[in-house]
């Protein structure tokens, strides 16, 4: 089949208004705009997905004499008096105000000219709403929410929405805005089978998206709660059709078939050379590749092993399989380090075989970019290790027959679309060092069938982990000065202060200017993302050959880097970081012979999200069972660390509370698929409107070709 029908898919007309600019709503110019669509979003869509984080009951009228501090009140008074403050005072504007139940001051700091007067004229009678305080046993609302005329009274919601917002955006801007946007929602046809419909009691999709922004109580404001439930399922239900979609759009042109070459190929000559036993669990995998690989069908598939499992040799198998037929295999890392990492690793397993990897980054001289790119397109190079400038469009294959993904989770499905359509029927392998849950793997990698290598390598020791606070630093620094004297070499991470590369950085050159003068005998490195590749190159130079015996980073080489004889890890502000990471860091030591430790080094106190981070990390070093945790205790963006990986941004499904949506969307998509795989008909016009509402991963965007 082919999905060129959806290639030319538009977004039908009903749709028009709610992908429209957010300046199309009445009363939002292009400043208000440029506001909201920091904390939202640009499109009309994106201010209606942007749902309440609480709600103000407004239906609360008590007697003036019975408020209680802090309480959200509606009062309606006569306002008595003004006690306006003189000219260039601090002191705020009062106003006195009572009905029969007693008397409150509505206060205003700051207030202008005559605003006060015309908001609040003496002898009026208004309906004020505010939080109450007390103030010298006073009942005083600053700077009430509502002030309305008793006439108006129904222009004041009972119930309010209160929606997070950022710098320059008020709660009425924001609910002006949203009423305008909510005014504006269509009504469409059901896409979703109604049965499911039926058995959870759940409205149609255009009276959820207006409920959820009317929520009566907190329980409204649930995930499962009906309306949200709703909306969750059908974001959902589009990211699995559209893996689905893509899974059959890659599999659109033939695969190849890699004729068998188990005893005479270079995957076998390596195997035969290499100085350690493959595991079983490397074995069984090789043969799921492979059977994969001499198969005729296109091999689109997931690996995943926890940190030391061996994954690079196995991948370099599959590498060498394809070469030997004849084809050329390409490796795309997140990162320029990891890239050099790669390619040295290969490099020393390849030199026997007598085939030299290529290395492609954007950071290279033209001279010897134009010679890989060269050797790329008349095949003389059959092996390529490389950054995201293998995605350019002046890069191409004589032959490509394998793409190879690593670190998939900091790429998304456009970037292994991209380089798997850089040849026809290409296979595509895509590995993990990060174990994913499967809630994850579903919307992540729906489009893969998933390896694991579960067992690591006979004779590697866990590694001892101890959390210490971080007052106790000079102790550490003092227990390092003794491992170093014996020969050992650590790192020491850096914390992750903000979101902000320079804080980062700061951190990490102020430790290691603290280290050098502590530690002499250590010659400390020091390696952080902003440095240029030859410093960088020459510092993790010098923690490989054993001059440096310690190396102050940043998280920069949380994946890829190999120093078997490194065997300590400090992690600083260990607090501060999500589980999955701090197991990634750790997992760059115990690579050797001598037993390895990982200090947690934390700033008490700890909340209790992180005392149980360091909890499961003194008590584990499974990654799988890890990667659970993290998602149970951080949730599926931060798991994912979605900002920079592409992967899918759920903004209305929660998968910690919507696992077994999922696992409905997924078997819905198959069978809808199954029966109907060009999406025609009514149904197939149906649920391209749900694809084109809700699909947030770059799947749609990549088959629609657009």
């Amino acid at each position: 089949m082919t999905t060129s029908g959806f290639k030319h898919f538009k977004r039908p007309e009903p749709l028009f208004r709610l992908f429209a600019p957010l300046t199309a709503l009445p009363g939002v110019g292009d400043k208000l705009a440029s506001v909201i669509s920091k904390r939202v979003g640009s499109h009309v869509i994106d201010l209606l997905r942007h749902l309440p984080c609480g709600v103000i009951d407004r239906s609360k009228r008590p007697a003036i004499s019975q408020i209680e501090h802090g309480s959200i009140v509606t009062l309606e008074v006569e306002i008595t008096g003004h006690d306006k403050p003189p000219r260039r005072s601090r002191r705020p504007w009062r106003v006195a105000a009572q009905n029969k139940t007693g008397r409150v001051d509505l206060v205003f700091f700051h207030a202008r000219g005559d605003y006060v007067e015309k908001l609040l004229p003496l002898g009026a009678r208004r309906i004020v709403s505010g939080r109450a305080e007390m103030f010298k046993d006073k009942v005083q609302i600053a700077h009430p929410d509502h002030v309305i005329a008793p006439d108006k009274e129904d222009d004041m919601p009972r119930y309010e929405p209160v929606y997070p917002l950022t710098a320059g955006l008020t709660a009425k801007t924001m609910a002006k805005a949203m009423k305008a946007a909510l005014e504006g929602i269509p009504e469409l046809d059901e896409w979703i089978n109604p049965d499911i419909v039926n058995r959870f009691g759940w409205p149609e999709w255009a009276k959820a998206a207006r409920s959820v922004h009317s929520p009566h109580s907190d329980a409204d404001l649930m995930p499962n709660s009906p309306e949200r439930a709703r909306l969750a399922y059908d974001e959902l239900l589009a990211n699995q059709l559209a893996l689905a979609l893509v899974r059959i759009g890659s599999g659109v042109d033939e695969g190849r078939a890699f004729p068998d070459q188990a005893t005479d190929g270079l995957a076998a000559e390596l195997t035969r050379n290499l100085p350690f036993e493959l595991t079983p669990a490397q074995l069984r995998v090789i043969d799921e590749i492979r059977a994969d690989q001499i198969a005729p069908r296109r091999m689109l598939r997931l690996l995943q092993g926890d940190v030391g499992s061996g994954k690079t040799v196995v991948a370099l198998l599959a590498m060498l399989h394809v070469v030997s037929g004849g084809a050329q295999a390409a490796l795309l890392v997140p990162t320029e380090i990891l890239a050099r990492q790669h390619h040295a690793t290969l490099t020393g397993f390849l030199a026997p075989l007598g085939i030299t990897p290529g290395l492609l980054h954007s950071k290279m001289k033209a001279g010897k970019k134009r010679d890989v790119l060269a050797a790329l397109a008349d095949g003389t190079m059959p092996i390529v290790v490389g950054t995201h400038a293998l995605l350019s469009d002046n890069v191409s294959f004589n032959d490509l027959g394998l793409a190879v993904v690593d670190e998939q989770h900091r790429f998304g499905v456009r970037q292994r679309l991209v380089l798997g359509d850089k040849a026809k029927g290409v296979d595509v392998l895509v590995m993990t060092a990060t174990p994913i849950p499967r809630t994850l793997a579903m919307t992540a990698y729906g489009d893969l069938v998933a390896s694991q290598i579960d067992e690591k390598p006979p004779g590697r020791k866990p590694v001892i982990t101890t959390a210490v606070p971080l007052d106790r630093s000079d102790d550490v620094i003092e227990r390092l000065r003794g491992a170093i004297k014996a020969g050992k070499q650590a790192y020491w991470i850096c914390p992750l202060i903000d979101e902000s590369d320079s804080l980062d950085i700061a951190a990490a050159e102020g430790r290691h200017t603290e280290l050098r003068t502590a530690l002499p005998e250590a010659a400390t490195g020091l390696v952080h993302g902003k440095m240029n590749a030859e410093s960088r190159d020459t510092a993790m130079e010098s923690f490989r050959s054993g001059e440096s015996r310690l190396l102050v980073a940043t998280t920069v080489i949380e994946v890829g880097v190999d120093v078997p004889n490194a065997s300590i890890m400090i992690i600083e502000h260990a607090e501060r970081f999500g589980l999955a990471q701090m197991h990634q860091l750790r997992g760059r030591v115990g690579r050797g012979d001598d037993q390895s430790s990982c200090l947690l080094l934390y700033k008490a106190p700890v909340s209790e999200t992180a005392r149980a981070r360091l909890s499961i990390m003194r008590e584990s070093d499974d990654g799988f069972r890890i990667a659970e945790e993290d998602l149970r205790l951080r949730g599926p963006g931060e798991v994912l660390g979605q900002r920079q990986s592409g992967d899918p941004d759920f903004i209305l499904a929660d998968l910690a509370h919507h696992g077994d949506l999922l696992a409905l969307a997924h078997d819905e998509a198959e069978g809808i698929l199954s029966r109907n795989p060009m999406l025609s008909g009514d149904e197939g016009t149906r649920l391209k409107l749900l694809l084109s509402l809700f699909e947030r991963d770059m799947a749609v965007t990549y088959l629609a070709g657009g």
